[in-house]
């Protein structure tokens, strides 16, 4: 996956599909990725439901984009949010998009942006359909992400956290084992960094964060019974470089 902070990314989010709670935990992620140079969200703002958005909005520097319903039961919004992202795309403005949506209607905007060499982050909540998962490079789900600096509010929003941390499942295990296979040299040791990589090209929505664990470090030395993990010091600045090797029984 392609990580620069100096990439200039499209931020899209379908204001009528994702919860307005969610928007500085958001923006400190998309952070993380690039600069977030277009900074765009799409709804009805007549309709009272998108009434708390509008608070948010300004703090963020996010531009509103007035989109009529004008037929019931069909969302205009999609049509819009895929329209602007190809304008956007031929601009050649941006290195990547990230794109807020639950809707697996953007799935094959996902699909068109990365064949055109774009990096896409995908967002949305854990009700997202997995084709659009699959689509993005990396998919990012809202639940694992804090809501505000109030008090209050973070703690509700860290009991929503716990109480959507998934278990580690056999699935997931055998994931991780052949990952560390895949990347790992004649005596069984992985560089993390690449084992890293690999598991997001293989699971785009894979983050330890979903797991309760911030990295992935202290998630795999939480497995000890199936993982070991070596912190080597490999050069003159010390710096830490992380191995990992499954166990064999």
């Amino acid at each position: 996956m392609k990580e620069n902070r100096e990439m200039h990314l499209a931020v899209l989010i379908d204001g009528d599909n994702i919860p307005y709670a969610n928007i500085k935990g958001m923006m400190e992620e998309i952070a993380k990725f690039g600069i977030p140079t277009f900074k765009r969200i799409y709804g009805d703002w007549t309709k009272p439901q998108l009434g708390g958005w509008k608070g948010v909005l300004l703090e963020n520097a996010i531009t509103p984009i007035q989109q009529y319903s004008y037929t019931s039961g069909k969302n205009a919004t999609d049509s819009a949010m895929i329209i602007d992202a190809m304008d956007i795309l031929y601009s050649g403005k941006v290195d990547g998009f990230c794109v807020v949506s639950s809707d697996s209607d953007f799935t094959r905007l996902a699909t068109r942006l990365r064949e055109s060499g774009m990096l896409v982050i995908g967002m949305g909540e854990k009700k997202t359909p997995s084709p659009f998962i699959v689509a993005c490079d990396k998919f990012i789900y809202l639940e694992i992400l804090a809501s505000s600096d109030d008090k209050d509010s973070d703690k509700k929003s860290k009991d929503k956290e716990q109480a959507s941390v998934q278990k580690v499942d056999n699935r997931l295990l055998n994931l991780l084992k052949a990952t560390i296979q895949d990347q790992a040299d004649d005596d069984g040791w992985a560089f993390l960094g690449e084992v890293g990589q690999m598991l997001n090209k293989k699971r785009p929505d894979f983050d330890p964060r979903n797991y309760g664990f911030s990295r992935l470090t202290p998630m795999l030395k939480s497995l000890k019974k199936n993982f070991e993990v070596d912190e080597r010091i490999l050069d003159k600045s010390n710096t830490r470089h992380v191995y990992v090797r499954a166990r064999t029984k």
